[in-house]
Parts: structure tokens; C-alpha cells; sequence
């Protein structure tokens, strides 16, 4: 442990409300690939009119994001598809905080979850474990995130 009172402060993993650029890279079965930024705090992901991401072959409502009060980003799927998290016996939805890496499927589509590591809520050090208390101090609290809600967009992905 460090005697505080020559400055010394733990490293943090927390930024500011929103930051480290979250996306996700979507894959398409034919290899294409594009970015989809998580600018706006839920994301409806689908084949409805009304979904923020539209991807053909999806479920009317495959999947939900929602950019919480804690500066995280939960995945809930809806439809089938793989995820990190396994489904319930009882087949309700899926849900999972996304950590940077974290992927998940919606129809013939791959997404994989990004984040700067920096503001990746995760573990300090790339997840390491152990020690916390007796050699390494715990990092500060999270912030209290205020951020602004945005208006919804609306972006459709075309195959190919």
C-alpha cells in the first residue's frame, strides 16, 4: 500500500461520461465490415422500421443497448444469437455488461463491443486479480456521470 500523503494516487479506469469512442464493428457474412458508434444512450438493434440499427434478417427487435447511469453499456438480446452471457433455461433474454472484445450475433450478423481501454469500466490493469487490498490499492469510486441524453438516430446497414 502507498502513504498518501506524498500525492501518490491510484490509477483509475474511469473517464468522463461517454468516453473511449464505443462501437461496435459489424461483420457481415460476405466479410464486409463497418463501425456503428454508440453516440445516443439506447440502441435498438433489428429489422423493424423504428430500430436505431437496422440489419436485414433480424428479428423486428433482436437486441437492445442501453448506455446506463453507471457510464456502462448492457447488451439484452431478445432473439436468438450467440453472446458471451449463455441464455436462461427458461429462454428469457439474455443480458450483459459489454466489455471492450465482448461479441454477440443478431441474425447473419457478427458485432463485437469496443471502447478505449481507458474508459472500459473493467478491472484496472487489463483485468487483473488478486492483490487488491494487501499490494495494490483499490481504485478511486466512480464518478457520478451526468451526462446528456442524445435524441435517437436511425442507421441501416445494406448487405454487401
Amino acid at each position: 500500500m502507498h502513504d498518501r500523503s506524498d500525492g501518490y494516487e491510484p490509477t483509475t479506469t474511469h473517464a468522463e461520461w461517454g468516453a473511449g469512442g464505443p462501437h461496435l464493428l459489424i461483420t457481415a457474412e460476405d466479410g464486409a465490415r463497418l463501425t456503428f458508434d454508440l453516440t445516443v444512450d439506447e440502441v435498438t438493434i433489428g429489422s423493424a422500421g423504428g430500430s436505431t440499427l437496422l440489419l436485414p434478417g433480424a428479428d423486428p427487435l433482436h437486441a437492445t443497448i442501453v448506455h446506463d447511469d453507471r457510464d456502462e453499456h448492457v447488451l439484452t438480446m431478445h432473439g436468438a444469437g450467440d453472446m458471451n452471457a449463455q441464455r436462461d433455461e427458461d429462454g428469457e433474454a439474455r443480458s450483459e455488461v459489454l466489455r471492450t472484445g465482448a461479441h454477440f450475433s443478431v441474425g447473419r450478423w457478427r458485432l463485437v463491443f469496443g471502447r478505449d481501454e481507458f474508459a472500459d469500466h473493467g478491472r484496472p490493469y487489463g483485468g487483473r486479480e488478486g492483490g487488491e487490498l494487501s499490494d495494490q490499492d483499490s481504485q478511486p469510486e466512480r464518478p457520478e456521470y451526468t451526462g446528456e441524453r442524445d435524441a435517437p438516430r436511425q442507421e441501416e446497414v445494406r448487405d454487401g
